[in-house]
């Protein structure tokens, strides 16, 4: 549907193509999937946390709001974030970028886990006594 409206869905990490391909195929995945090792595409949009190298920005907050929120998100390192490039002829234009919650319309499991009594388990989250308590993914 996508590519028959001329738009195409890439993916982007960090780590070296020649690991991503690897997993890629143990996944039996096809959705094309690219590297930024050795470059600063994550620092242009401000998916890697690293104030040595870029004044750390995320979901449109310096670093001192994010300090102010207290929120879940890290200080330094990796975070994620969806953003949407236009081609025209060899210009590239960056219109748009989404983060943290924002980019959950890419996949419904959070909004299945929202409707669950334990939700999503996040390590920020107050879990009472009897709910699951070990540590997640977050």
């Amino acid at each position: 549907m996508l590519n028959a409206l001329d738009t195409t869905f890439e993916v982007v990490s960090r780590a070296p193509l020649a690991k991503l391909d690897v997993y890629k195929a143990q996944k039996g995945w096809s959705v094309p999937w690219f590297s930024s090792f050795g470059s600063d595409f994550n620092y242009d949009v401000h998916v890697t946390l690293d104030g040595n190298v870029a004044p750390v920005e995320y979901n449109y907050r310096d670093k001192a709001e994010m300090e102010a929120r207290n929120g879940p998100n890290l200080m330094e390192g990796e975070e994620h974030g969806l953003s949407v490039f236009f081609r025209l002829d060899d210009d590239v234009f960056h219109t748009y970028s989404v983060y943290a919650r924002g980019t959950e319309s890419l996949t419904d499991a959070y909004s299945l886990l929202d409707t669950t009594p334990y939700g999503r388990q996040q390590d920020f989250e107050d879990s009472p006594p009897g709910w699951p308590q070990k540590p997640t993914y977050g």
